[in-house]
């Protein structure tokens, strides 16, 4: 079961729409997929048309009852979504609090590694979107993980915030004594403004070695498939923006993913 990581700690830049795009082209390939969404605004959920407020149960309960999981409670966390091959654990609001709450004990950056190792075999992948906060979530989710996709918006101030999320996968890896696999995927891009060419020179320049060499360009149809609540593979399959995450998919499946143990 391959497990990929959604993240960067700036919010806005294409991580749900990156996270529901890959997922539906997965699915389109046959694929098992599961969508972990730790994002308390929930964004993921609201995307494909779940509100998950109103779920008998959540990400946020597999954390609470964390110390008594098997593997059928963890299924009792998973709802299927409107789209065959695909389901999803779904956020909550109050996953806000888990920082305040649980964060100080011990282990709790592994949670959801162990919560996915009970059900490798009913998946294929299992992609998690990521909050945009540096805290027991976003450390999970990088636990987790055995390549990080990040996300970039192709303006300044998205490339301010991909330095802080590099900072932090090299932190983090220092601490467990490994080296985080990661791609940086340019975003939003619009080839008519200065200012995205400008950025995806700059990303050229300082993160070379880890860049996808493509963009996922600015296409109207992502936002049309939200509001239709299907991933935008399903909603408009011949649209330049998912043509675009079909190759980025294809760069990531043929590119030799490290596989991380962390422990």
């Amino acid at each position: 079961m391959k497990i990929w990581t959604i993240a960067n700690q700036k919010g806005g830049v294409g991580k749900t729409t990156t996270v529901a795009s890959l997922a539906g082209a997965l699915v389109k390939r046959g694929q098992r997929v599961l969508m972990v969404d730790t994002d308390p605004h929930a964004s993921l959920g609201y995307y494909l048309g779940i509100d998950s407020e109103e779920l008998p149960s959540s990400l946020y309960d597999l954390f609470i009852g964390h110390k008594t999981l098997t593997q059928d409670k963890v299924a009792q966390y998973i709802i299927p979504t409107n789209v065959s091959g695909l389901d999803l654990m779904p956020s909550t609001m109050a996953l806000a609090t888990l920082d305040r709450s649980l964060g100080h004990q011990e282990g709790m950056g592994l949670i959801l590694t162990k919560a996915l190792a009970l059900i490798k075999e009913q998946y294929d992948v299992v992609l998690i979107d990521c909050p945009p906060v540096l805290g027991v979530l976003m450390v999970n989710a990088l636990a987790a993980s055995q390549h990080i996709i990040v996300p970039v918006q192709t303006e300044f101030l998205a490339i301010k915030g991909l330095d802080r999320m590099v900072k932090t996968m090299i932190l983090m890896g220092r601490s467990k004594k490994i080296q985080y696999s990661y791609t940086i995927v340019p975003t939003m891009y619009d080839k008519r403004t200065r200012a995205s060419g400008a950025a995806l020179l700059i990303l050229n320049d300082d993160h070379n070695n880890h860049l996808w060499p493509e963009v996922i360009p600015v296409d109207t149809k992502f936002r049309d498939a939200s509001l239709s609540h299907l991933p935008a593979s399903h909603f408009a399959p011949r649209s330049r923006g998912v043509k675009a995450y079909g190759r980025l998919l294809d760069y990531l499946l043929s590119k030799e993913l490290s596989h991380v143990k962390i422990g």
